[in-house]
């Protein structure tokens, strides 16, 4: 029961990483679209956030794993 446990925690973690990812392009898409000349910047941001919450998933889904 244990590893069925890991395989559902990594899945959570990969689906909140999914959401998150997610409402960040849509704030960056609509922040871009109000104030297309910040779009290089704000494009920049979205894409450092996005692997800071990618960098956490792997961490989660790695720890799932090894427990």
């Amino acid at each position: 029961m244990g590893k069925g446990l890991a395989v559902i925690g990594g899945g959570l973690a990969v689906l909140g990483a999914g959401i998150g990812i997610g409402l960040i392009g849509k704030g960056a898409t609509e922040s871009m679209a109000r104030q297309p000349e910040v779009a290089g910047k704000v494009q920049i941001a979205a894409i450092i956030l996005a692997v800071f919450i990618e960098g956490a998933t792997l961490f989660a889904v790695a720890a799932g794993f090894l427990s």
